[in-house]
């Protein structure tokens, strides 16, 4: 039972309407992950990198799920929009809007937030359908939402999405979890478990989400949360731990002269037309809507687009390194990518 206040979902449009929430939500976490991933010397800091990677691919991984699971029920997910890049600092979409994500580099800043995002619900957590306090009470709302329209209309006519549209393995093979085609709800739910404990732990009362790490298969993986809660406290879990605990484990050092002081929050509009770091955002701004609109093309009936949205994932990388060797110009800070929306028509 939905008893914060927020709607129920309780229609096929509600549903489409709130799926597409997710693939937006997703989706925000993305700039910042990539900002402090890409400020970190790999060289220096390859363990606390390895760590920001991992949940990095596990959200596109959740993005994929979520566009599987609209596709599933007759939506069409739309990625290559105005609303996947708001100026930042703003909210998670539809969520608590005291909780600002900003873009800035690696640092207790960044490790505060990125806490305060993939915090796990308590275990009494209701549903939250709309100005969500956690990721995890938001899709209890959505699997809340799916058992109830199964219940009265049928699973057939839930899941009356082409097939053709869904992603699978071959499309997304990441390491890093699952990509469930979605045909019914066994499948649904085990999508959305996928993403909830990937996120904030198995049952909400443990570190561990059930996989193997990405970068170390001899250790079993912890949740996104909890992996943050080792980079703040310098300190792997290991077997034995708890959320009560904390990490016990083998020691995770952090560099901090390993770090690119990215100046927090960057705008083209702070560089004059034609300058230097100016050209480099705008085009940093036009590889990344590039890739919006090639993982709108996958999820609108093109999976195997896929491999292309991955080689520009792979120059973003090297654009946004780039920009965080350039000084911003007040003496202690590099420039850094802006995330900013380019319309179709003013793409380079």
């Amino acid at each position: 039972m939905n008893t914060s206040g927020a709607p129920a979902i309780d229609t096929l449009d509600d549903l489409r309407r709130h799926l597409q929430w997710a693939i937006e939500l997703e989706h925000a976490t993305i700039p910042p992950y990539l900002c402090a991933l890409y400020s970190l010397d790999l060289t220096r800091n390859t363990e606390a990198a390895q760590v920001i990677a991992s949940v990095f691919v596990e959200e596109m991984l959740h993005m994929a799920l979520a566009a599987n699971l609209l596709n599933a029920v007759g939506g069409e997910p739309r990625i290559d929009a105005p609303e996947m890049l708001p100026a930042y600092p703003c909210p998670l979409p539809h969520g608590d809007r005291s909780v600002l994500v900003d873009l800035v580099p690696f640092g207790s800043e960044a490790l505060e937030q990125f806490l305060a995002i993939e915090k796990p619900a308590s275990a009494d957590a209701p549903p939250e359908s709309d100005r969500y306090t956690t990721i995890g009470q938001f899709y209890a709302a959505i699997e809340a939402g799916i058992q109830t329209l199964c219940d009265s209309m049928g699973e057939d006519a839930v899941f009356c999405g082409d097939p053709r549209r869904q992603l699978h393995e071959v499309h997304f093979s990441s390491g890093g979890g699952t990509i469930i085609p979605i045909h019914d709800l066994k499948s649904a739910l085990a999508a959305l478990a996928e993403i909830i404990e990937q996120g904030e732990g198995a049952s909400r009362t443990e570190v561990w989400d059930g996989d193997k790490d990405v970068f170390h298969p001899e250790r079993d993986e912890v949740a996104h949360y909890y992996r943050f809660v080792e980079l703040a406290r310098g300190r792997r879990f290991q077997q034995g731990d708890t959320p009560q605990s904390g990490p016990t484990g083998e020691l995770l050092p952090i560099d901090p002269d390993g770090i690119a002081p990215m100046r927090p929050n960057p705008h083209t509009a702070d560089y004059p037309p034609g300058s230097e770091i100016r050209l480099a955002q705008e085009e940093f701004n036009n590889t990344y809507c590039l890739l919006l609109y090639l993982l709108d093309d996958t999820f609108n009936g093109s999976p195997s687009q896929m491999r292309d949205a991955v080689a520009a994932m792979y120059a973003l990388k090297s654009q946004a390194q780039a920009l965080m060797r350039m000084p911003s110009g007040d003496g202690r800070t590099t420039a850094g990518p802006t995330f900013e929306y380019v319309p179709p028509e003013q793409r380079i």
